[in-house]
């Protein structure tokens, strides 16, 4: 059976995440270790908080990496199994590319915490904004070009959610004309306009380091958020990866894809449920199951082949 695994981007933090499989399993805990001695601070912020610190993206982005590696780790040294195919949402692909083997934990690390520092020194707080918008994205990307200033697509996470980034009046004169048209759109609470064209200096700070990181082989394709398809070049990574802090994530694309290349169960390592919840709005029919815990880990069964007819 073909598993796609997926790893969630900001937003799905907690204080506590991955903790219990830090404490049952070694592979969890050598990731805990190992993200200590490369950040620390890193691990005790993961366990006891405050939320508030966790919750700033330097740290939120490098926290996430590691409480997703942990459940990842954890769940392929208890199963034995390896998926066929990997991605992530926005901040996930770097855990995706862990997973993979061909970025090591502590450069992702390390480089997640660097882009979290440069992602929110790119825009002074109250410039940028963000919303999420119900609807048809056809009329999202309409207004969008339509509408003065820097207002793009930043994710398309489900066929009737689309988020849009940019500047705040923007955004706010966006929404408006999209409400007018009848669609819905949510303010979202958010540090930073991410994923439009005010993150450029984040892209042009990251570019560097990203060229200077070594990128192995690939385990498994990694879809990319940038262009929805798959890859197994590792000379092709730093580019992905840099595209992708000021790029859409096609996340509607992406699982698709990976349905259409023969996923058969989709499974979220990490924290949260978003990203399977995302899943299910996108192809209801679909199989998913979360591990994000060490009851999760302990308790992972895949589900009966469909039988064929």
């Amino acid at each position: 059976m073909k598993i796609a695994a997926l790893f969630p981007g900001q937003g799905s933090h907690a204080v506590g995440m991955g903790a219990d499989l830090a404490a049952a399993f070694p592979e969890a805990g050598a990731v805990y270790a190992e993200a200590e001695a490369t950040l620390p601070g890193l691990r005790g912020l993961i366990e006891t908080g405050p939320l508030e610190d966790l919750t700033l993206t330097a740290n939120q982005q490098p926290a996430l990496v590691a409480a997703s590696v942990a459940a990842f780790r954890a769940w392929q040294a208890q199963t034995g199994l390896t998926p066929a195919f990997a991605a992530g949402h926005s901040l996930g692909e770097y855990s995706a590319l862990v997973a993979a083997g061909t970025l090591s934990l502590a450069d992702a690390l390390r480089l997640t915490r660097r882009r979290g520092e440069l992602m929110q020194a790119a825009v002074p707080v109250g410039a940028g904004a963000m919303s999420a918008v119900m609807g048809d994205p056809d009329v999202v990307r309409e207004v969008c070009v339509t509408t003065p200033g820097i207002v793009q697509p930043a994710n398309y996470n489900a066929p009737t959610q689309t988020v849009i980034s940019g500047e705040k009046a923007a955004v706010d004169a966006a929404a408006a004309e999209l409400k007018a048209r009848g669609l819905k759109a949510i303010p979202l609470k958010v540090s930073a306009p991410f994923h439009c064209d005010l993150m450029a200096p984040a892209r042009e700070g990251l570019t560097p380091d990203l060229h200077a990181t070594a990128f192995g082989p690939l385990a498994f394709p990694v879809y990319a958020n940038v262009t929805a398809g798959a890859n197994t070049d590792p000379a092709a990574l730093s580019d992905l990866l840099a595209r992708q802090i000021t790029g859409s994530v096609r996340w509607v694309e992406t699982v698709q894809a990976l349905a259409d290349a023969g996923a058969e169960v989709f499974v979220e390592f990490g924290p949260g449920t978003v990203l399977t919840g995302l899943v299910k709005r996108i192809l209801p029919d679909v199989r998913t199951l979360n591990v994000g815990t060490a009851e999760q880990v302990r308790g992972f069964q895949l589900p009966a082949p469909i039988p064929q007819s």
